[in-house]
């Protein structure tokens, strides 16, 4: 039926659905889309203008912009695909070790097909063996660790994200874990998955994150004497002076603040 031919306000099809006509039948590995839609968004702040720069004149037009800083929140079950199965199997063997699942992990995010389990830090050592050890499980491998600043995040403004991969099972996951900027330590997972030993490095290094019981914690870019870790949002911009045929270009001392 042509459109003139369609009421305006008629609902399309489902996702599902529309999959079995196209294809001839469902995208079994898709994650449902259903949870992921009914999560409500945590809002940690506002931003204002187009970048939300403060400190220095807004030259984009968009300086009366305002919107909200937020981040995904939980998503109820069910999370879709073999994010439950994880979830499952997981919580299964926290209770054979007599952690709850509840307990361990604070949060569930299912955010654009991917999952994250958020993980309170004193349980990510038994969490991260208990998914590499399940035979159900079976995620051999830690891509490394990143670091995440969030300046308006009270009480938890750094986040260490671990993105792990399921050889067995061709499963991806990550986990998540977030500390105060005043209490940034997390233990280490090097006795878990022992390539993260400069990954973990190199975290300390850019966003100050301090792994307790990695076995040898220094610098691995920046020098052992450098002040400051300068991926964290509200590290100053420097450099060295530069000199231009007799006039001399000084370095910039402060970088402009988001929020």
């Amino acid at each position: 039926m042509s459109d003139e031919g369609r009421p305006h306000d008629q609902a399309p099809a489902p996702a599902s659905e529309a999959s079995q006509t196209n294809t001839g039948r469902p995208h079994d590995q898709a994650p449902a889309p259903a949870s992921e839609a009914s999560h409500v968004p945590e809002q940690i702040g506002v931003r204002k203008g187009l970048f939300g720069a403060r400190g220095s004149g807004d030259t984009s037009g968009y300086g009366r912009l305002v919107r909200p800083v937020l981040l995904p929140g939980s998503t109820p079950r069910p999370f879709g695909g073999y994010f439950d199965e994880v979830a499952d199997g997981l919580g299964a063997a926290l209770a054979e070790s007599g952690v709850g699942f509840e307990v361990a992990v604070e949060s569930v995010v299912v955010f654009r097909g991917e999952v994250t389990f958020g993980v309170r830090r004193e349980f990510l050592v038994p969490v991260a063996r208990a998914l590499r050890d399940e035979p159900d499980l079976r995620f051999e491998m830690c891509l490394g660790v990143n670091g995440v600043h969030f300046p308006q995040d009270a009480g938890r403004e750094l986040h260490a994200v671990y993105p792990l991969l399921s050889i067995t099972h061709n499963r991806r996951i990550r986990l998540e874990v977030a500390v105060p900027d005043g209490d940034p330590h997390i233990p280490s997972l090097y006795d878990v998955y022992p390539t993260n030993d400069w990954h973990e490095r190199e975290t300390y290094d850019f966003f100050g994150i301090v792994f307790d019981g990695h076995p040898s914690l220094t610098r691995i870019e920046m020098p052992d004497d450098w002040p400051g870790h300068p991926q964290r949002k509200d590290y100053p911009l420097g450099g060295i002076p530069v000199e231009y045929k007799g006039a001399e270009i000084a370095p910039p001392d402060e970088r402009r603040g988001y929020s």
